[in-house]
């Protein structure tokens, strides 16, 4: 089965998901840098170009081409599994896990990737927006396994995610 990563940005999607696929041995799938990879443009470019629309049945479509497969860690945009047709489709393969993380942590560890550029963020009070949208996504986040990232090594929430792995199976490797 795949594996998916889920969650608001700057929780450790990305970071978390790279360890987690060497550690099992699968492949790994960022779904905005493949989209963005693919249209020869950054996610924010496509925003601003093409549309938010454009962008989301991208998502769509990354959702059903790596629906069916298996083996893969598959880190996705912070909304792609909030749309019920995305987050069926990759269920139906596979365990998400939800990483979450304080507001606090959130706009630290983004402000510290990309130079802090964030569309959503744009603006004069990036905490309260942080938390403003973490509450609008609050629901269909808590659909999913939590998985706590504050304050927490990347291979302590990847150990983890495999010891959840394992009780699944009733034992299995890890």
């Amino acid at each position: 089965m795949n594996i998916i990563l889920t969650g608001f940005m700057g929780t450790g999607k990305t970071t978390v998901g790279l360890l987690l696929a060497k550690r099992l041995q699968y492949r790994f799938v960022d779904t905005d840098q493949l989209i963005a990879q693919r249209c020869g443009m950054t996610v924010d470019e496509l925003f601003r170009t093409r549309g938010e629309k454009v962008f989301r049945d991208m998502e769509a479509d990354t959702a059903r081409e790596f629906g069916g497969g298996e083996g893969v860690v598959i880190s996705t945009g912070g909304r792609l599994m909030l749309d019920p047709a995305n987050a069926r489709v990759l269920t139906a393969n596979g365990r998400v896990f939800c990483l979450v993380a304080t507001p606090e942590e959130i706009l630290r560890r983004v402000s510290a990737d990309n130079g802090g550029k964030r569309p959503l963020l744009d603006t004069a009070k990036p905490l309260a927006r942080v938390v403003e949208l973490l509450e609008e996504r609050r629901g269909g986040y808590a659909q999913f396994t939590q998985i706590t990232t504050s304050g927490r090594s990347p291979q302590q929430i990847v150990r983890q995610i495999v010891d959840i792995l394992d009780q699944d199976d009733g034992g299995g490797e890890g």
